[in-house]
């Protein structure tokens, strides 16, 4: 079983409005974060901030669980620990994934997964063109590193640790770009090429 965890509880500050209920192509960003996500995992779980009936219902209908993190301000490691305290003790890997990351192309979470089976290493990280990047997939030895998390830095500790843990992946194509300024919004709405959802 692998679990999508997907990080929702930032503040948006560069946006200066709540960015994952933006829209494109006339959903939500989180929206298409979320189910991008879905096809290649059997369970996944979005953190929240407190208080996050939009964001809630900006996924009405889809089969996620919510995990709150009670102190979003102290960062997305924060978050990742707030998440993993709810994955099921079943899981034999997580992916951490953004929600502000809707134009991933659908062949990453698959790659990150079939890298696991070949590699056998527990942490798959993808980089694109030579910039190492999201979603990361950290296999169930590591569940407890990502529980201890705190802070800003988010899981990149985890993974800088000790790099003969860590498998690459390389894609032939461009960091996909995550949403956190309004030129990051406009760029979504230019004309893409491949990897388009």
């Amino acid at each position: 079983m692998i679990t999508g965890l997907v990080l929702a509880a930032g503040f948006a500050r560069r946006m200066g409005r709540q960015k994952l209920l933006l829209t494109l192509q006339g959903k939500p960003i989180l929206r298409w974060s979320v189910e991008g996500l879905l096809p290649h995992v059997q369970d996944v779980i979005v953190v929240t901030p407190p208080d996050a009936a939009d964001l809630r219902a900006a996924l009405d209908g889809l089969p996620v669980r919510f995990a709150v993190n009670p102190r979003p301000a102290d960062g997305q490691g924060s978050s990742i620990a707030a998440g993993m305290a709810a994955v099921p003790p079943l899981a034999q890997a997580v992916i951490v994934a953004l929600g502000d990351q809707p134009r991933l192309p659908a062949e990453v979470v698959p790659a990150l997964i079939a890298a696991r089976e070949k590699t056998g290493k527990p942490i798959i990280a993808p980089v694109y063109q030579g910039v190492q990047g999201t979603p990361v997939l950290f296999s169930a030895e590591l569940f407890g590193e990502l529980a201890a998390l705190s802070g800003d830095e988010g899981a990149r500790s985890v993974v800088r640790a000790r790099p003969e843990r860590v498998a690459a992946l390389a894609f032939p194509f461009a960091l996909p770009g995550d949403v956190d300024t309004p030129q990051d919004y406009a760029r979504l709405h230019a004309p893409q090429g491949r990897g388009d959802p």
